[in-house]
């Protein structure tokens, strides 16, 4: 039982909510084309107080994306939230972007693949089932014409995040179901941090860094 600040940079969409016991209070997010997590980060967290009329003091902890993701937007958001930890006191709890990403889909039957898109055809992805339950791990991989053909050919496969549009326009499959226009958000963070709370698994925030997956690579600007 728990009241949780919940913090997710990782894509485009800066998101930021109070969660009580598993449960989103207050969502606050802007999920602009740039990247504008610098500007508005804590700004929306000032917001989500203020309309949940509570002060920061008031959380038992602090949750963040850890990745994989943006590395400059998940700089951003560990950052803010090992500060607020440290300042504050309270324990720090990271949840899995792509794990986040995969709870917004909800299935009787299937698997659901939460995607995040990479450089040129690659995408970071896992693989859970119906039950959210993890059946592949978190990896960088390229896609092809054949990617993921032996679970499509026995059974629905549900595509969601923005690694999809790419993803799409390659996997021709009846099985597979492309959920466009999602970004992982702080919203599907409210549960798992309250798992994780009851179970006590927190981070060590002075060391504790985002899950990248793979070195950051500054690309040139185009002239």
């Amino acid at each position: 039982m728990a009241l949780v600040l919940n913090i997710e940079t990782a894509t485009t969409n800066c998101s930021v909510s109070l969660s009580k016991d598993g449960e989103t209070l207050v969502l606050k997010e802007d999920n602009s084309l740039g990247y504008s997590h610098a500007e508005t980060l804590h700004v929306f967290i000032d917001e989500v107080f203020k309309i949940a009329k509570l002060n920061p003091s008031d959380i038992d902890a602090v949750s963040v994306s850890k990745g994989p993701g943006s590395y400059t937007g998940l700089r951003i958001g560990v950052s803010s939230a090992k500060g607020l930890c440290f300042a504050l006191n309270k324990p720090l709890i990271s949840i899995s972007t792509l794990e986040s990403l995969a709870n917004q889909v909800k299935i009787d039957d299937g698997l659901i693949i939460p995607m995040l898109d990479a450089r040129r055809m690659e995408v970071y992805s896992a693989i859970y089932n119906q039950d959210l339950e993890l059946v592949r791990e978190i990896k960088a991989e390229i896609l092809d014409e054949n990617s993921y053909s032996e679970r499509l050919e026995k059974q629905k496969v549900y595509f969601i995040g923005n690694g999809v549009q790419k993803t799409k326009a390659l996997i021709k499959h009846p099985n597979a179901v492309f959920i466009e226009g999602k970004l992982p958000s702080a919203n599907e963070m409210s549960l798992l941090a309250e798992i994780k709370h009851q179970k006590s698994d927190t981070e060590d925030v002075a060391y504790f860094e985002p899950y990248y997956l793979k070195d950051f690579v500054a690309l040139k600007k185009k002239k």
